[in-house]
């Protein structure tokens, strides 16, 4: 199990191919296990997979109503893109889970205190969405009642100085699957996870680099995510897997 002091090395954030036998084995295997519960113990459902390039700085924007999202989503990227590693932050308390902390990161997951304002860990995330996929929730919390919050300006910063493509996500069911304060995950719920359009922010990038830019950025994403939840909303998932 990696170490908090081996996670913010530079060796752990390296990409798929470039880790060792024993590691990318680990990877596939865990995969195949998450794989064996979302196909037989809850219904899944994706869409919009042509959504996701397969290559370049790509940030996958998600809601977020459940502990379960942050495997889900890597998961599900996995399944249709082939093995690979999704850098995604992700709070503290993730990690104090043995199992899951171990496969968080190996599937590029790596803990960020809230609160702090750790500008080694902002640059890294600025880096790493430049150039790979990284997942992140912008409200920056679970929402309790499954509505979307209020997106965190500092997601549109760090989009503005990446530039990645943008791609809304949107997860349901993982609340009724995984609810807050649950030890175990419930069985035969539906789970969809939709991804849209690319968010179009070019149009911001050649403003400054200021509290303005950074809020109109991630107001964007967030009414797309919106829009995405809306609509998916009005189409529930079938009763069947992909």
């Amino acid at each position: 199990m990696a170490s908090d002091s081996a996670v913010q090395s530079s060796k752990y954030f390296r990409a798929y191919a470039e880790r060792g036998w024993i590691e990318r084995q680990w990877i596939r295997f865990s995969h195949w296990t998450v794989g064996l519960y979302c196909r037989f113990c809850c219904r899944l459902r994706i869409e919009g997979e042509e959504h996701i390039p397969a290559q370049g700085g790509v940030l996958l924007a998600s809601n977020h109503i459940s502990m379960l999202d942050a495997l889900l989503i890597p998961y599900v990227v996995m399944r249709l893109k082939g093995m690979q590693i999704v850098w995604s932050p992700a709070k503290e308390e993730l990690f104090r889970i043995p199992v899951l902390r171990q496969i968080l990161l190996s599937w590029g997951s790596f803990p960020v205190r809230r609160g702090r304002n750790d500008l080694r860990t902002m640059r890294r995330i600025v880096s790493l969405m430049s150039t790979g996929k990284m997942m992140l929730f912008p409200e920056g919390t679970r929402s309790h009642d499954g509505q979307l919050q209020a997106g965190n300006r500092m997601v549109g910063r760090f989009i503005y100085r990446a530039q990645p493509v943008v791609v809304p996500t949107v997860v349901s069911g993982t609340n009724h699957t995984f609810p807050q304060g649950a030890w175990l995950p419930r069985v035969g719920v539906p789970i969809r996870v939709r991804f849209g359009p690319p968010v179009d922010l070019k149009r911001y990038y050649d403003q400054p680099d200021s509290k303005q830019t950074s809020e109109a950025i991630i107001q964007d994403v967030m009414q797309s995510i919106a829009a995405l939840q809306k609509r998916s909303a009005s189409h529930p998932a079938a009763d069947s897997n992909r």
